[in-house]
């Protein structure tokens, strides 16, 4: 840590301050201290609209010399934008400033004090020279002790000068210290200047040990008295009145230097009018993003279906049960969608068990029965199998041919189907990548059906589509995603949630265990191999990694083969051959092995009726929902099912995560809990596309904002769909700049 040194504008000293209250926004300035770590340059997000008018180099600013210059560009500021849009991580509140003798040690205080002593001493601990020096006003003494500072910093501490100093107090013996305090001196605020440390609600930046919060501060100060003043205003007057936001310039004013009467509290948790108006403005933003690709699907014409509801009930007379009221308010739902002139964009989320692929069925008879065919693209070509198996069994004697189109099955057999679906003769088409590729055509593509979609690209989704002509599309998924999040990745598509399981499903009993008392698992485990069942084990790793003291799978297997002596166990993972997988996956679908080894390429399988236990090793280091997948895998047949999540170790908030799963079934609830405990990027994880990076808005606590964002922006692009009124120009004009390539994929579900 640097000793004080003077800043620009104001004497100001280096700070070791710590964080405020609360979980404020996830800022530019966060990913400022994220980055900072690996030397990398980071992004502070300075809005298009004030890029032109906020590019003043800071080393223009009076105070800012080369060095400090070179330390802030390392941050990644560089002009004056950097610093009004790289927000405080905390706050620190000092409105209170007590006598030296009001300090109470073990914790933070802000006293004012007179210079009565400072000298160099010898530390025989570090055998270095450290300097102290003592404060006093008229109820005692305080010493300020640096261990690091400039051979010039002895020259700032003249006898008879006066400073605030803050930091944490401790005793030294019998008296009150501070290490390395944050200083302000106060000899040229007695006429009436402002100061920045003291007397007020202190904002703290993260990764300024090098610059000082002081310095940095009196930067902020400089930029704010010099370019506020020019930052526009982006939300129009009535919507901002409307929602009782301050402007933009008011916001920025208020989160670098809040007012004496402002919340203290509010300003921590990143709860402030401030904060919520920046976060606001970014949700409003990406929200006209997302309505402005919702309407590029919508203005292009397709097919209007007839979904009377004599044809819906002639579809469900496919299904063999009656649908659970959830399904079918997700059929009536899809129903309504295909009877609109627009194409259909919907997505339909359920939980594993739910029923999706019933409703799927239901949709793809409406398509059939108005003289359309319907394409199901599934991520595997098991799970295809499996659809195309359900399809076929269901529509037995009903005239309506299902083609598979699978690689797997050799290309003569891909090559009848595909002559089957090119001629019409074949009305419902299931796939995979084969459904996409330049052989397979489609005579009168209606509907598009795709599970799981995030296992396809963009591309590959884009390139079904374009086989119909303007298709109804339909995208499914079995992953429970909280609304927030999930306006936020699919936020253009209409969204329908099957939230009710099928009569007769059991609830998978889960049950932590750690890894000394991995035998008890063991022994549930015999049990049920001699009841006839079959077992998951799953494992993070693939193989042994030297930086990982995570179990493996090639090892695991290897251990349980010795554990199960007899039993028929294999190994299945992601870097096998497609075919080899489909293989493994085959043969513990038809009971040729009874335990499998496996990494998570089994989170969205197949069904296997007779497997009643699912193993998870190092629990801890999966997320919720991705366990919350792993342990769908079981529970499909008549038996009772089992999860056993083997911890090693974990503490504290780990250790509470897993117990959520012994305490629900339900994927949506753990989805919320997990999405709380991760954050979004780590909630959806590398697979997951789509996720903008927000600065100021968080997902986990701007759920209402959200909501009153996407009303409003889907209201205005309604009266304004080209975003041509004068008032709408910089907001066009920014989410142009942001959302551009999102907006180009208009036509993609």
């Amino acid at each position: 840590m640097e000793a004080p040194e003077p800043g620009p504008k104001r004497k100001a000293g280096a700070a070791r301050g710590a964080a405020g209250k609360g979980k404020p926004p996830r800022t530019g300035a966060e990913r400022v201290g994220e980055e900072e770590k690996g030397g990398g340059r980071s992004r502070i997000g300075v809005p298009a609209f004030a890029k032109g008018i906020l590019e003043q180099p800071v080393e223009e600013v009076r105070g800012i010399g080369p060095h400090l210059a070179a330390l802030l560009a390392k941050k990644g500021i560089s002009h004056a934008g950097h610093v009004l849009y790289n927000l405080p991580r905390g706050y620190q509140d000092r409105r209170l400033v007590g006598t030296i003798q009001q300090l109470l040690p073990g914790q933070k205080g802000l006293t004012v004090g007179e210079v009565v002593e400072g000298r160099e001493i010898f530390n025989p601990r570090s055998r270095k020279k450290m300097l102290r020096v003592v404060l006093a006003d008229h109820t005692g003494r305080l010493a300020l002790t640096f261990f690091h500072y400039w051979p010039s910093t002895m020259k700032r501490f003249v006898p008879g000068r006066r400073f605030f100093a803050w930091g944490d107090v401790k005793l030294f013996g019998t008296q009150k210290q501070i290490v390395h305090p944050e200083l302000e001196e106060v000899d040229d605020l007695d006429a009436g200047g402002e100061s920045l440390s003291a007397g007020r609600i202190v904002a703290v930046y993260r990764g300024m040990d090098e610059v000082g919060q002081g310095r940095y501060r009196a930067l902020a100060r400089a930029i704010v008295d010099e370019h506020l003043g020019l930052v526009p205003e982006i939300l129009p007057e009535a919507l901002r009145r409307e929602r009782a936001l301050p402007t933009e310039q008011q916001a920025l004013q208020s989160l670098h230097f809040p007012a004496q009467g402002a919340d203290a509290d509010a300003l921590a948790a990143g709860a402030s009018p401030a904060h919520r108006r920046l976060a606001y403005e970014e949700l409003l933003l990406l929200s006209i993003g997302l309505a402005l690709k919702a309407r590029g699907v919508q203005v292009e014409p397709g097919h209007r279906f007839d979904t009377s509801p004599p044809r819906i009930e002639q579809a469900l007379a496919a299904l063999p049960f009656e649908p659970t009221g959830a399904q079918r308010r997700a059929i009536d739902a899809i129903a309504a969608d295909m009877a609109l002139p627009s194409p259909m964009n919907r997505l339909l989320q359920g939980d594993v068990g739910s029923g999706k692929t019933a409703v799927a069925l239901v949709a793809c008879l409406l398509a059939v029965q108005d003289g359309r065919q319907a394409a199901l693209m599934a991520p595997t070509e098991l799970l295809a199998e499996q659809h195309h198996r359900s399809f076929t069994a269901l529509l037995e004697g009903k005239g309506i041919e299902v083609a598979l189109l699978a690689t797997g099955r050799g290309q003569k057999a891909l090559g009848q189907a595909r002559e089957r679906v090119a001629s019409g003769a074949a009305r419902i088409a299931i796939g995979t990548h084969a459904l996409v590729s330049q052989g397979s055509a489609f005579r009168e593509l209606g509907l598009v059906i795709i599970d799981e979609q995030h296992r396809f690209g963009v591309e590959q989704r884009a390139d079904l589509i374009g086989k119909g002509l303007r298709p109804d599309v339909l995208v499914m998924t079995a992953t429970p995603i909280p609304r927030t999040l999930s306006l936020v990745v699919h936020g253009e598509l209409t969204q329908t949630v099957i939230d009710e399981l099928p009569p007769g499903r059991k609830p998978v009993g889960t049950k932590v265990f750690t890894a000394k008392t991995r035998e008890k698992v063991y022994q549930q485990v015999e049990r049920q191999l001699g009841e006839g069942r079959q077992v998951y084990v799953v494992y993070p790793l693939i193989e042994e990694s030297e930086r990982s003291e995570l179990e493996d799978a090639t090892q695991g297997l290897a251990k349980l083969s010795e554990r199960f002596p007899g039993r028929r166990l294999a190994l299945i993972h992601g870097q096998m051959k497609s075919e080899e997988r489909d293989q493994v996956m085959a043969a513990f679908r038809e009971g040729s092995i009874d335990l499998l080894v496996s990494t998570t390429v089994i989170e969205v399988g197949v069904d296997v009726p007779n497997a009643a236990v699912m193993v998870v090793e190092h629990a801890e280091r999966f997320g919720l929902s991705q366990l919350h997948q792993l342990r769908g895998r079981v529970g499909r047949g008549a038996a009772r099912s089992f999860c056993f999540l083997i911890d090693h170790g974990s503490e504290g908030r780990a250790r509470d995560r897993l117990a959520v799963m012994e305490r629900t079934n339900d994927g949506f609830e753990i989805a919320a809990a997990d999405l709380e405990i991760r954050g979004p990027g780590e909630f959806l994880g590398t697979r997951q596309a789509g996720l903008p990076e927000l600065d100021f808005a968080d997902l986990s606590r701007d759920a209402r904002l959200l909501e009153q964002a996407r009303a409003d922006a889907f209201a205005l692009v309604r009266s304004d769909p080209h975003l041509s009124r004068p008032e709408h120009r910089l907001l066009k004009k920014e989410v142009f700049e942001r959302f551009a390539e999102r907006m180009s994929l208009a036509q993609v579900g």
